[in-house]
């Protein structure tokens, strides 16, 4: 049985193929979501599709999911393997949503971290009794890139070099020292005070960028990239 797992995210919109519980292939989608996914549906005949999206997007997908396969969109109403301990589970992102359904499945009983590096960096703890507590959000790399450029008079719009040294020599590398680095301080900040209040605990870092600050962190964290489609997976199998 095949389940398209579509995720569309605020830099770039995204699909896993799975076959079972088989991941198959994940693919990166067009900007014309309707044409996209119009696409994938013919090519893969899915019996099954589940949807996150932390964007607006046509409705007309939806109804195209829901017409042609088993269809599920997550959201706080959504039937979950772990249960919701804060404020407001309606203004929970779906994408967070869906990690800690991975947390959960992947980690059952243990006190879980997953930090997921995007347009946003959102650092999202289960704990052992499967209670989702809460934790915290910060700007992406991108967007701190931006911001230093549209805010300020000078300072000029940079991108990223992974094997950026801690001392800049001048301007541009200063900004990249800056947010490189800070991000992989702030997360091993966060992974050490999780530690401290609570002991042995799991670290996964995901999401578009995190491989790429996985090998910086001076904490051990496993790196998973697909965190959020084995998350989807399940909440397809819980939902549909």
């Amino acid at each position: 049985m095949i389940t398209l797992c579509f995720d569309f995210g605020n830099s770039r919109s995204k699909v896993a193929v799975f076959e079972n519980s088989t991941l198959l292939e994940t693919i990166d989608l067009s900007d014309d979501l309707f044409a996209a996914v119009d696409s994938c549906l013919k090519q893969y005949q899915p019996a099954k599709t589940i949807l996150c999206s932390v964007v607006d997007h046509d409705v007309l997908v939806e109804e195209m999911l829901a017409t042609q396969t088993q269809f599920h969109k997550i959201s706080h109403q959504s039937n979950l393997n772990y249960k919701i301990q804060v404020s407001k589970p309606e203004t929970i992102g779906p994408d967070r949503l869906a990690i800690l359904a991975a947390a959960r499945n992947l980690y059952p009983d243990q006190n879980t971290l997953v930090v997921a590096v995007g347009t946003c960096i959102t650092y999202n703890f289960i704990n052992k009794f499967g209670e989702f507590l809460g934790g915290a959000i910060s700007p992406g790399m991108e967007m701190r890139f931006k911001v230093m450029h549209t805010e300020t008079a000078k300072l000029p719009l940079v991108k990223q070099e992974w094997n950026t040294s801690i001392i800049g020599y001048d301007t541009a590398s200063n900004l990249k020292s800056g947010v490189i680095w800070g991000i992989v301080y702030e997360i091993d900040g966060f992974i050490e005070e999780y530690s401290n209040r609570y002991g042995c605990f799991n670290a996964v870092l995901t999401g578009g960028n995190g491989v790429y600050f996985a090998g910086q962190l001076k904490n051990r964290i496993f790196a998973d990239p697909n965190f959020i489609f084995k998350g989807l997976l399940i909440l397809s199998e819980l939902n549909n």
